[in-house]
């Protein structure tokens, strides 16, 4: 009743798209500032959003996108738009005004969605439970899904340690690498949306 083969492949699929490792230095900028016991619910919080996300679209992707006559390409597009214009605020700075955080959930967005639950972890999962066809392909689709979500919320939770080693000046530090990082990950989404708009025309 278990396929380790679409396991493995799925979870793979997912923790190079989801990136936990590269997740870190984001999450540090974004919820640089609060009590510990803040970003460690934050850190919860963005999980559970990206996770919920990711179910129902992988329960009704199709649907919804038919619906809302969206294809894949562009919302790939749009989620690289959305990407790089957090980028951009982390690599100016904005980030540090309090009005820019302090006051928002940044576990909601963009944590949760569009940078962990992003219009590749969603495309990726969208297909592997079309294409999985038995009831043990299923269980494996899902197991992969909450295996990366673990993998992702222990990152996060135990990346608040990084913070009593590099100080303030290094979360500023680390908060400009973000954004140049961030900003990449949002042009090569767009590349890769338009590219499929080329190719499907």
């Amino acid at each position: 009743m278990f396929d380790l083969a679409v396991f493995g492949s799925l979870f793979l699929t997912l923790f190079v798209i989801m990136d936990p490792p590269g997740i870190t230095p984001i999450f540090l900028a974004l919820t640089a500032g609060r009590p510990a016991k803040v970003q460690k619910r934050m850190a919860f919080q963005a999980v559970c959003v990206a996770g919920g996300v990711i179910a129902v679209f992988g329960v009704l992707g199709h649907q919804i996108l038919d619906y809302l006559h969206v294809s894949v390409p562009a919302l790939m597009i749009a989620g690289g738009l959305l990407l790089l214009l957090i980028a951009l605020d982390l690599l100016t700075g904005k980030t540090d005004e309090p009005k820019q955080t302090k006051d928002v959930n940044v576990a909601l967005v963009p944590l949760g969605m569009p940078l962990l639950a992003g219009p590749g972890a969603i495309v990726s999962v969208i297909l592997a439970v079309q294409k999985a066809g038995s009831v043990a392909t299923q269980v494996s689709v899902w197991a992969a899904i909450l295996a990366i979500h673990v993998v992702l919320w222990l990152v996060m939770r135990y990346s608040l340690l990084v913070i009593k080693v590099i100080k303030d000046g290094g979360v500023v530090l680390v908060t400009r690498l973000a954004g140049m990082m961030l900003s990449a990950i949002a042009v090569q989404q767009i590349i890769n949306g338009v590219t499929q708009v080329i190719r499907g025309s």
